[in-house]
């Protein structure tokens, strides 16, 4: 099972080439693949300053997409001790490792932070 960053659910959502072909086949693969609450949070900030453009009412959209919304519990939330390496990331991305260790996800992400934690859960979204 896969929890997508904000960056992937972009690039799937547009079907980016810069998704790789790997992870593309993940995706297909997957029994089932999350977005979280923290990605659909941030996204909507991000849209809202007016950074990148989102559709309108975007967490149905991911579930017509065959997405699966992940809710964001207070487990998730005291799960972010477990990465002290990451207390000065950006929030949303220390939130979506906890998530996706927490509830036993791969995250796949093109987070070159992310990526050199060095954890096996957390792949490459780019490959």
């Amino acid at each position: 099972m896969l929890l997508l960053d904000s960056q992937a659910t972009l690039w799937l959502l547009d079907d980016s080439p810069r998704l790789g072909t790997r992870a593309r086949q993940m995706i297909t693969s997957a029994t089932m693949v999350h977005v979280s609450a923290a990605t659909v949070w941030e996204l909507t900030i991000k849209a809202m300053l007016g950074k990148l453009s989102v559709p309108d009412k975007l967490a149905p959209r991911l579930v017509e997409q065959g997405l699966s919304l992940l809710s964001i519990t207070a487990e998730h939330a005291e799960g972010l001790r477990e990465f002290p390496e990451l207390t000065r990331h950006d929030p949303f991305d220390r939130l979506l490792v906890a998530q996706a260790n927490q509830a036993g996800l791969q995250l796949l992400t093109a987070d070159r932070v992310l990526l050199g934690l060095g954890r096996e859960f957390i792949l490459d979204a780019t490959v």
